[in-house]
């Protein structure tokens, strides 16, 4: 994986959470001296390390870690943010002659980094307050009206992407599907791309899914919780809708047993899971290597290849 400065590589390594991602990518970094860059919506917040299962100290001591935990939850962030602090971490680490390793299963961080973001105009002011105040089933009936394709496209239940859908239609008198399909600032045509999508099998993911989320709460996710909760952030902050979240402090609430909130935060983390599997399985280009068997150590000269050949 030699730099070449006019096309610089960026390996990227995305799988649905509790796929075994983060442990490859260590093993990659200690074995090639790259340099690991987060593209997980949840590892941005320095507030919950243990239920984002960010890198631990000793991890940290194995390989350089970019990215991780620079934000505090209280902090206004995006995908859009997010790719334009990747890009600065991915050419300083390419600028120093090292590889940058991308490890992340959010969908939307990696595209909006890859392929950039549409050119949307600044929402008007008056209508988004309009829009925030107003029901999810007002704006659906809005949105139904005004820009019925993307209305289509999103559950009912969608408060967050019905109101920016509404926003932009009303404000900029364009769909946002229209929007869309005009891109900029992607660095997909700049680098050298090594791509490497984790799909293990379903019922290993899920079980692996349960048995991190009940480790999570033996090694402290409920004092981090409590800590978040004291802080009385705005409870529509992306933060506090982290999985884990409300299920825990339903337990410090009492209103729910621990083994009640247990049970729920591992099946929000299969759910979880499994959006992320199917959008991994299915919207990076086919031709991106899937790899569909459990991760384990033997694994890594094998992605050693792969890289080495998509080059």
């Amino acid at each position: 994986m030699a730099i070449r400065p006019s096309n610089p590589p960026l390996v990227l390594i995305a799988g649905p959470t509790a796929s075994g991602k983060s442990a490859l990518a260590l093993d990659l970094a200690e074995r090639t001296g790259g340099v690991i860059v987060n593209a997980d919506s949840a590892q941005v917040y320095r507030e919950l390390p243990i239920l984002s299962a960010a890198p631990s100290p000793q991890e940290h001591t194995r390989a350089d870690h970019r990215l991780f935990g620079y934000l505090d939850g209280q902090a206004p962030s995006s995908a859009a943010d997010w790719a334009e602090r990747a890009k600065q971490e991915i050419r300083e680490i390419g600028a120093a002659g090292r590889v940058p390793i991308l490890v992340g299963g959010t969908g939307l961080y990696i595209r909006t980094l890859l392929e950039g973001i549409a050119p949307v105009p600044p929402i008007d002011p008056a209508i988004r307050q309009d829009v925030r105040e107003s029901s999810v089933e007002a704006n659906r009936a809005r949105l139904e009206q005004h820009d019925p394709l993307s209305a289509g496209k999103l559950s009912p239940r969608d408060t967050a992407r019905i109101a920016r859908a509404l926003e932009v239609v009303l404000s900029s008198g364009r769909p946002l599907s229209a929007w869309q399909q005009q891109r900029e600032g992607g660095i997909g045509g700049s680098v050298t791309l090594q791509p490497l999508i984790l799909l293990p099998p379903r019922e290993w993911l899920y079980a692996r899914c349960d048995q991190r989320f009940a480790a999570m709460v033996e090694h402290g996710a409920i004092r981090e919780v409590k800590a978040l909760l004291n802080r009385c952030y705005d409870p529509n902050l992306p933060i506090m809708r982290a999985i884990g979240v409300r299920e825990l402090g339903a337990y410090l609430a009492g209103t729910w047993s621990l083994e009640e909130a247990v049970a729920a935060g591992q099946q929000a983390t299969r759910r979880y899971a499994k959006r992320q599997y199917t959008w991994l399985a299915h919207q990076p280009p086919p031709e991106w290597p899937r790899l569909r068997e459990p991760v384990n150590a033997d694994l890594l000269p094998r992605l050693l290849e792969l890289l080495e050949t998509s080059a």
